[in-house]
């Protein structure tokens, strides 16, 4: 091998151990001095405005730099001093708050933590400004859509909404070189082939539908590896790709189009793990790409791997199956058992409100996993309210074999008390009488 290559090897081992101490040393001052308390899916424009007032006494500057359809304050953070320009909006779809919290907690410890020499650098070299909730309305109501109806992020065109027009005014304005645009996917979108979740994926959003690659482009994609990198260390096959369909009338399209190159963050789920995990998970990501960013250190991660990140794919899983159950219509007497899997999904709400599950399929279930499975070939099941068929609430009354019951009580489950009862995605009567799966 050349001497030369050798030493290229070298220093890209070298940089990619001390990237990756770098990983570590953010994750633990996320535990230590986050200050995002509240499930995201929990927070509100009130809550909101209580992280802006945190970040004003700490001397960051924060505006108000318009307001909703329904008059509610929209908010700029700026940090930095720098030459180059980074910007970075969150929560255009009300419902996907993931980010927002972890905007806050990356301003908050990157002023006090001023230092620090790695946050000098990025104070030095970069201006970054962020929209932390650009569609208040939606988020106030938990809903995708702007108070208008209007999905914000189709409306880069038309601009229709006030928060799509503030939006395009705050990059033709500044013109940044970078833009991060934040979003949540599906909590059952999954990675290439596999049944693992993509708990995070990302996209580096061309500026033309012929996909023409740019020296931005070439620097995002080089940025996606190596966030990949930093947050698959703490949880490995769960980073996705999306695939790049030309969308004009979206805002991360027409701003590549613009000269601001974007990069999709697109935050789903991971199952055992709680929100505020995947809040730490978008800090790491953030604030790697700030500090390579400021230090130019994104040139020593190969783009060639961003092709190798697998793409999204989704109906391959479902939160829970219970497998070989004898199914019971009641609602067909003489009821008859039908030997079948049951697929059933959790609705998506906020935390601190319940979550009804819905059957997803019924039959033999050869190409779908559960985050959850059971084995119910012991049990009888009928729907608790509903008979179990796609699309009805995933109410589950379980009843071993060989028991006598009369299916066709009017009060069956008073007359008849069920073996285990599954309610709300959890068991509320007899946890582990049914056997979960390996």
């Amino acid at each position: 091998m050349k001497p030369a290559l050798l030493i290229s090897l070298a220093i890209m081992v070298y940089s990619l151990q001390a990237f990756a101490q770098t990983a570590a040393e953010l994750a633990d001052i996320w535990d230590k001095e986050h200050v995002s308390e509240k499930l995201p899916s929990n927070v509100r424009h009130k809550d909101l405005l209580g992280y802006v007032e945190a970040l004003k006494k700490l001397d960051v500057k924060v505006n108000e730099i318009g307001k909703s359809g329904q008059g509610r304050e929209i908010f700029q953070i700026e940090w930095g001093k720098g030459p180059k320009k980074v910007f970075l909006w969150s929560q255009m779809h009300g419902d996907e708050p993931t980010a927002t919290p972890a905007l806050f907690d990356m301003f908050t410890i990157l002023q006090k933590n001023r230092d620090k020499d790695w946050v000098k650098a990025i104070e030095n070299n970069l201006t970054v400004r962020a929209v932390p909730m650009l569609n208040p309305d939606g988020a106030e109501v938990y809903q995708r859509r702007s108070s208008q109806g209007i999905d914000i992020n189709r409306d880069a065109r038309n601009l229709v909404t006030p928060e799509a027009r503030l939006l395009k005014s705050l990059r033709d304005s500044w013109q940044p070189e970078i833009g991060f645009n934040l979003h949540n996917q599906q909590s059952l979108t999954t990675v290439g082939t596999s049944n693992k979740q993509a708990a995070i994926s990302f996209l580096v959003v061309f500026g033309d539908e012929a996909k023409t690659m740019t020296p931005g482009l070439d620097r995002n994609r080089r940025l996606v590896v190596a966030m990949n990198q930093a947050i698959s260390q703490y949880m490995p096959g769960h980073v996705g790709r999306y695939e790049d369909e030309w969308t004009p009338s979206a805002f991360g399209d027409s701003f590549s189009e613009s000269g601001t190159p974007v990069i999709l963050i697109e935050t789903g789920a991971l199952h055992g793990k709680d929100e505020m995990f995947l809040v730490k998970m978008n800090f790491i990501a953030f604030l790697t790409s700030m500090k390579l960013l400021s230090d130019g250190g994104f040139a020593a991660f190969d783009p060639n791997g961003y092709e190798l990140i697998p793409s999204n794919t989704s109906g391959r899983v479902v939160n829970f199956v219970f497998r070989n159950a004898s199914i019971i219509d009641r609602a067909k007497p003489p009821a008859e058992p039908v030997s079948a899997d049951l697929a059933i999904t959790i609705e998506r709400r906020r935390a601190e409100q319940l979550q009804p599950t819905r059957i997803r399929q019924v039959g033999p279930l050869l190409s779908v996993a559960g985050l959850d499975e059971y084995d119910a070939g012991e049990f009888n099941v009928t729907g608790r309210f509903q008979p179990l068929k796609q699309g009805n609430y995933g109410e589950l009354l379980f009843y071993k074999k060989g028991r006598e019951v009369n299916w066709a009580s009017t009060d069956l489950e008073k007359e008849f008390p069920p073996d285990a009862v599954f309610s709300l995605g959890k068991w509320a009567v007899g946890e582990g009488v049914v056997k979960k799966r390996n």
